[in-house]
């Protein structure tokens, strides 16, 4: 009888999230029968439910998150007894459900994704060189606007805010980019179709490679369930998940295949999309040749990052007519969006050149920090796996909260791709940042995007990140005590 009850307790639970995520996803469905199309998509930074006030959008968007984040919980609570190690398959096609219902939530905290298609559309459609010509530019030269009447995708691309930016990424997400445009045909629904299907695929090899990483279930669910990758994976379909595969695939070769040159090979992609992923690389190489005395482990250094820098460098050939090729990286850096620079903006705008100063002094600690790091991991005599990886952890998280400007939420899921051999209480920490942020979000459904906004949202982050480190603090403490007493 308790057997029975208890049988029905875990499959009320799967349901019950499973419920929480068609909730989720239901504005986007009542969305899609009413307009039959995403073009001319306003409504970003709404729940789509655009016959309600912006308060009562907001309460409905915290009201499902919040249940789905409590049903995420009680799952990996009960993970054990929800996905019986005897049911091979069981977790797999949990996932496969959830993931397809994402596939189904239109993309309304970014536009991105049409800013992806739009420079994709350009480069395989109309021969245009995109880190060289914007979206905007092409559109008006000549008598080129007629080709916003039968291409959705140019035209949504277009009316963009990055319209007027050329390739801020490497090639590897370009000529994705520019498959996909190629195969919409111009329209911009099978464009966002193909782009989601697509992305769901890559969630689902992300946790394949995730359990082939670390023979855990519990991994797989943590990444594969969360609401945070869900939202900003599928929904709206982000390329940091494609950096986190080509990562994990990157650890996978240099981990199970001890293949060095391989696993460089797809550092190379996710560094060709986002170049943060190049912190990365010493470690991968030092760890290789880890049994090697310092001498050989630096000229190995050498040798394999002159192969890894022409391997990032071939595929910008394909593009590549001067260094203006490299303009796009800078762009970015000149836009200030959701981090700590935005309250450097509010609050001590009247010191001269408080953002530049802040930046540089930051980017200098960094570089100089990491360096100095790496040179005691060639002189190290021990060297093991997860303490690299929990250092690599850290110039990450310092990367992504202090040195870049324009912040933005999705940037979380680049710490997913090494989460595995943290300690517990800093997978909590990425865990938790990555909810409050969907839930930081929430200001901006309230009250619009806009910079402003943002220093809310950043102060929720900060916020999280005290409570978290005083939480674990305090619970060390009384660990501390129990083990003295």
């Amino acid at each position: 009888m308790k057997l029975l009850k208890d049988n029905k307790m875990r499959l009320v639970l799967k349901i019950m999230f499973l419920i929480s995520c068609i909730l989720f996803a239901i504005p986007s469905i009542m969305y899609m029968i009413k307009y039959k199309t995403l073009c001319n998509f306003q409504l970003y930074f709404k729940f789509l439910l655009n016959d309600l006030p912006n308060h009562w959008q907001t309460f409905a968007y915290l009201f499902v998150l919040t249940l789905m984040t409590i049903f995420y919980f009680l799952i990996i609570k009960n993970r054990k007894k929800l996905f019986d190690s005897q049911k091979k398959y069981s977790l797999l096609i949990y996932l496969i459900m959830i993931v397809t219902i994402f596939i189904a939530v239109v993309p309304f905290t970014s536009s991105d994704v049409y800013y992806y298609l739009g420079i994709g559309r350009i480069n395989s459609t109309y021969g245009q060189n995109p880190y060289y010509t914007t979206i905007k530019e092409f559109v008006e030269q000549g008598d080129n606007q007629k080709y916003l009447q039968s291409d959705t995708v140019l035209k949504e691309g277009y009316s963009n805010y990055w319209s007027n930016t050329t390739v801020v990424y490497g090639p590897t997400w370009t000529l994705i980019c520019s498959s996909i445009a190629k195969l919409s045909f111009g329209n911009i629904d099978i464009a966002i179709l193909i782009f989601k299907l697509i992305s769901a695929i890559v969630h689902l090899l992300n946790c394949y490679f995730i359990y082939r990483l670390t023979n855990k279930k519990i991994f797989v669910i943590l990444y594969g369930l969360n609401p945070f990758v869900l939202i900003e994976g599928i929904a709206n379909v982000h390329n940091d998940m494609y950096v986190v595969l080509f990562i994990l695939v990157a650890l996978y070769f240099l981990l199970k295949k001890k293949k060095l040159v391989v696993s460089l090979m797809f550092l190379s992609f996710a560094t060709e999309i986002k170049y943060f992923s190049i912190l990365l690389l010493p470690f991968i190489i030092i760890y290789y040749y880890r049994k090697e005395k310092p001498g050989k482990r630096l000229a190995k250094c050498i040798e394999y990052g002159v192969i890894f820098f022409i391997m990032l460098a071939i595929p910008y050939f394909i593009y590549f007519r001067d260094i203006q090729v490299l303009n796009g990286i800078v762009a970015q850096r000149d836009r200030i969006a959701k981090g700590i620079y935005v309250i450097l903006l509010k609050y001590f705008y009247n010191i001269p050149n408080v953002i530049e100063n802040t930046k540089n002094i930051l980017l200098l600690s960094f570089v100089i920090i990491y360096f100095f790091t790496c040179v005691t991991l060639l002189y190290k005599k021990e060297i093991k796996f997860r303490n690299m990886m929990q250092i690599y952890q850290k110039f990450l998280l310092v990367f992504l909260f202090f040195l870049i400007t324009n912040f933005q939420p999705w940037y979380i899921l680049w710490l997913f791709s090494c989460m595995m051999w943290q300690n517990s209480n800093d997978m909590k920490l990425v865990l938790i940042l990555a909810i409050a942020s969907q839930f930081a979000n929430s200001i901006f459904i309230l009250n619009s995007e806009g910079w402003e906004n943002g220093v809310i949202f950043c102060f929720i982050l900060i916020a999280t990140l005290l409570y978290v480190s005083k939480n674990d603090n305090n619970r060390r403490k009384k660990i501390e005590q129990n083990c003295t007493n």
